[in-house]
């Protein structure tokens, strides 16, 4: 369990800026239902065809896409988001089109923004971690070594990488959204380390946070502000998606060592 000690200091954590931060995960990609096949016939390699950004939705992910907008719908107005950025990925821009179709929100303040992108695995990318430690040996013994957090895959990023970028990200909309809804529609480990960032987590917290949680498709994770900063309400939350009749699935996007 991640536990807090006394009050931390974090830097840049939003003491002002939007009143609510909703992080939707994008629904159940084709992607990560090739990725699980292979991880089932315990394959080193899983081909998708196409560049990572241009993967679609399944069928399924539509489904719990369209299953998360109907429960906006059902929630009050003054709760609802009113300005969206989307990860500059297919997977999250059509999650994102479909929730904000059936919430009713298709006229809100919209954007794109590459630092919401999911995590490149540069010469990873393809493999399984029976894969990476096939074709990688002595780069998967490091990564062991230098652990989760701080380990970069050749031409890839490390968590660090991405939590860079998102405390960049996090200060813009601090500066350009201030009192806003705002809802973030990214990838698994983004929205986690997000939660990293706006909480301070260390990196034993963070590797035990990313790492113990199988984030699901679709699923939300929601801060409100409360006094000087923001508050976690939701975390990893499916009841919108089961409650809207859609399967729930927690496939991972991309292989994140042992």
């Amino acid at each position: 369990m991640i536990r807090s000690g006394s009050p931390r200091l974090v830097l840049g954590a939003l003491a002002t800026g939007p009143r609510s931060l909703w992080f939707a995960r994008h629904g159940q990609s084709e992607g990560n239902v090739i990725r699980d096949d292979a991880e089932r016939r315990h394959a080193e390699r899983y081909e998708l065809g196409m560049r990572d950004a241009d993967v679609p939705l399944s069928d399924l992910g539509r489904r719990q896409a369209v299953a998360l907008g109907r429960w906006m719908a059902e929630q009050p107005a003054d709760v609802l988001p009113d300005a969206v950025l989307v990860s500059p990925y297919l997977r999250a821009a059509q999650t994102a089109d479909l929730v904000l179709a059936e919430a009713g929100l298709t006229g809100v303040r919209r954007g794109v923004d590459e630092r919401l992108r999911d995590r490149e695995i540069g010469e990873w990318d393809g493999l399984t971690w029976r894969g990476i430690v096939g074709e990688f040996p002595a780069e998967a013994e490091r990564a062991k070594l230098v652990g989760r957090f701080f380990h970069r895959p050749p031409g890839g990023e490390s968590w660090a990488d991405i939590c860079l970028r998102l405390r960049t990200l996090l200060a813009d909309v601090a500066r350009e959204l201030e009192g806003a809804r705002v809802l973030l529609v990214a990838h698994d480990v983004v929205i986690q380390l997000a939660r990293v960032v706006l909480e301070g987590l260390d990196e034993a917290a963070a590797v035990e946070l990313v790492h113990g949680t199988a984030y699901a498709n679709a699923g939300l994770t929601i801060f409100e502000r409360r006094g000087g900063g923001m508050l976690l309400e939701r975390y990893n939350w499916t009841v919108p998606v089961r409650e809207q009749g859609a399967p729930e699935t927690r496939s991972e996007d991309a292989a994140v060592g042992r």
